[in-house]
């Protein structure tokens, strides 16, 4: 459901946003619009599902994982498609987020060529994910696996994937209401969940 326009994209503004379950997206022409969907889409970490071809690609270490090394590079390539809601103020919003610790990338490297990521913003116990890309196989996916296995081993208990898409739903997305979206969203801002050590 889309909410009210802004011409600015502010990133105190767009923290309080997350906080109260709500995400800014772009439209063709450059307006910023926010969403709150009914239902919400999530990632309960316990049903992650782990082809057996993507086991055989993490086994083999085929990429090199990386946290944060290049979150401006990884938001122009998840943005370089016809289609995208990831224009150059997001870009710049986003890098203030991640300069103040709140946005955060899981990358794939393949020796010098980054080839897979994703990005989110985080705020206490929850991320919020906001988009992935790759150029080689399964190379978003790894990142998928290392991003969840990070987010357990530090106690985040909400992962929220916003929309599902066909390719979501394959990797164990599902949906809740957003009211019990809501309900978790204020139990998991409160929890003192570092991202680093």
């Amino acid at each position: 459901m889309a909410r009210k326009r802004s011409e600015t994209l502010d990133p105190l503004l767009v923290l309080n946003a997350y906080a109260q379950g709500i995400f800014p997206m772009a439209d063709e022409d450059g307006q910023i619009r926010w969403y709150a969907p009914d239902p919400r889409a999530i990632l309960e970490h316990a049903n992650l599902r782990v082809s057996r071809s993507l086991r055989s690609t993490i086994r083999k270490r085929r990429y090199e994982i990386r946290m944060d090394t290049s979150f401006e590079q990884v938001m122009r390539a998840c943005g370089a498609r016809s289609e995208t809601w990831i224009n150059e103020e997001f870009i710049q919003t986003y890098t203030l987020l991640h300069q103040s610790g709140h946005a955060h990338s899981v990358e794939a490297w393949q020796g010098k060529h980054m080839v897979g990521g994703l990005y989110g913003v985080t705020i206490g116990g929850a991320f919020m994910g906001e988009s992935m890309f790759s150029t080689a196989s399964d190379a978003s996916k790894v990142c998928l696996v290392a991003l969840v296995e990070h987010l357990q081993a530090r106690g985040y208990t909400l992962h929220d994937t916003q929309f599902t898409t066909p390719h979501l739903l394959t990797l164990g997305v599902s949906e809740i209401p957003r009211s019990l979206y809501e309900q978790r969203l204020r139990h998991a801002i409160m929890l003192p969940c570092q991202w680093s050590d």
